[in-house]
């Protein structure tokens, strides 16, 4: 968990900079959607591959490696000030190692859970990445009064402290396979088990909740400059307490009430909520109004992808480590798709992508309901 927290901050860090660095150098806001989405289709192809080698060789050098590579791109970014293209090469490393951290660590979380404590430990992963949230925005927004490329380097030097604690600290967890559960050698190799049955109406839902979250990162900042004139500190801010609010829901809600079996009905409130908040995103008149309703969007959105795991990883017959590559690749489609999306709609008017997004959610409530009748028929035939 501490390993997530200090991940998320690195990743906090840069969200009140990064459109002002792209800004500094003259690039329209397409540019910012285009670099999201690199970093994307990268991500993409790699998850999966990192999610395999991670069943083969263990969880603990990849995640060591992906932390490295990390490093590795903030730091080109922030040594990027004037140069668009060296920012384009530092998206391309970062995406490259995005799932060695992102999948690795949640399979890792897989393997140290039972069926019945999934979902809990789930949502303090959630918790741990939400307040990665409230803490590195905050921060960053700070770090920024001494240079729009600090909080980039900082970021590189909590990724190398992580890396070094990792292989310090960290133990190889039993992977799911090697402890005698569901998936055989040769299952864990099959990657059309990670999307069988009723499972890849998941990954759709997955895909909905991931494309609505790139649309708000691809245009939130600008779309608040020019609502209410807000500044790089009050968009850390506004992280810092939507932050808080999705830790207090994964910490607080998620982990104690949410039972095993329970996940569904939890899930239809979330994306419920979740495109509600993208329509009370509109009605911004000040600072306070616009982290209300942004905490409103990532409270609700925040409870998605953390019961999604934990459904997919009791259901899965491939490893954790696979499913979970998977799930990262269907969140970086979602992040090619939508900022680039998101982004050439705001150009025609900054509330499309808003109004456009809410309703595309409120479809996505459609593949639950599908998903649930699958899964039941399928049941009901292996009774």
């Amino acid at each position: 968990m501490s390993m997530l927290l200090t991940v998320f901050i690195g990743f906090g860090l840069l969200i009140p900079v990064l459109p002002l660095m792209v800004k500094q150098i003259g690039a329209s806001p397409l540019q910012l959607g285009l670099m999201l989405a690199l970093y994307s289709v990268i991500a993409l192809l790699t998850s999966p591959l990192w999610g395999h080698l991670s069943d083969r060789v263990g969880r603990k050098p990849v995640l060591v490696a992906g932390l490295l590579g990390f490093a590795l791109s903030f730091l080109l970014f922030g040594l990027a000030e004037h140069m668009i293209w060296l920012m384009y090469v530092s998206r391309v490393i970062g995406g490259g190692f995005s799932g060695a951290v992102s999948a690795t660590a949640m399979a890792y979380i897989a393997d140290v859970t039972g069926v019945e404590e999934r979902t809990r430990g789930m949502a303090l992963a959630g918790a741990a990445i939400g307040m990665g949230f409230i803490i590195g925005p905050g921060v960053g927004g700070f770090l920024s009064h001494f240079g729009l490329r600090t909080p980039f380097f900082v970021a590189a030097a909590l990724a190398v402290g992580n890396a070094l604690w990792g292989g310090l600290a960290l133990r190889e967890a039993p992977r799911d396979g090697a402890r005698g559960g569901e998936a055989s050698l040769l299952q864990r190799r099959s990657w059309t088990l990670a999307l069988a049955g009723s499972l890849k109406y998941l990954y759709f839902v997955e895909f909905v909740a991931q494309f609505a979250v790139s649309c708000l990162e691809g245009t939130f900042q600008y779309f608040e400059i020019l609502k209410i004139g807000a500044t790089a500190s009050e968009i850390g801010g506004m992280f810092f307490l939507s932050g808080l609010g999705a830790a207090i829901v994964q910490g607080g809600f998620v982990q104690r009430y949410v039972k095993h079996g329970k996940e569904l009905p939890v899930l239809f409130l979330g994306m419920s909520v979740s495109g509600l908040g993208l329509l009370l995103i509109l009605l911004s008149s000040n600072f306070w109004t616009a982290a209300l309703f942004m905490t409103v969007f990532s409270a609700s959105n925040t409870l998605i992808r953390p019961l999604l795991t934990s459904l997919i990883t009791k259901q899965t017959k491939a490893g954790f480590g696979l499913a979970n590559g998977f799930l990262s690749s269907t969140d970086n489609l979602a992040r090619i798709v939508g900022p680039i999306f998101a982004t050439a709609l705001y150009q025609i008017h900054p509330s499309f992508p808003y109004l456009v997004t809410a309703g595309i959610t409120f479809l996505g409530l459609s593949l639950l309901v599908i998903y649930r009748r699958r899964a039941a028929a399928q049941a009901t035939l292996q009774a």
